[in-house]
């Protein structure tokens, strides 16, 4: 199973939904949902500091990585 990566783009999230495609799906779900909270938190941040691209890098990340877990929810 693959620990959780810093995730700052939309190629790094691609690249970390692929890594962890090889993992049972609970341990997908778990890196998934890290990985959502962390990139929320960078969200939040980027808010604060009126940081305008990190703040839509994030929220780019944010949809693919939920985009992945509604579909392995899905089934």
């Amino acid at each position: 199973m693959q620990s959780t990566m810093n995730i700052n783009n939309e190629n790094q999230a691609r690249e970390a939904i692929a890594l962890w495609q090889a993992d049972p799906v609970r341990a997908q779900l778990k890196n998934l949902r890290l990985a959502l909270e962390s990139l929320e938190l960078s969200q939040m941040y980027y808010e604060q500091k009126d940081n305008e691209q990190g703040m839509a890098r994030a929220t780019a990340c944010l949809t693919i990585i939920g985009t992945r877990i509604a579909e392995i929810e899905a089934g």
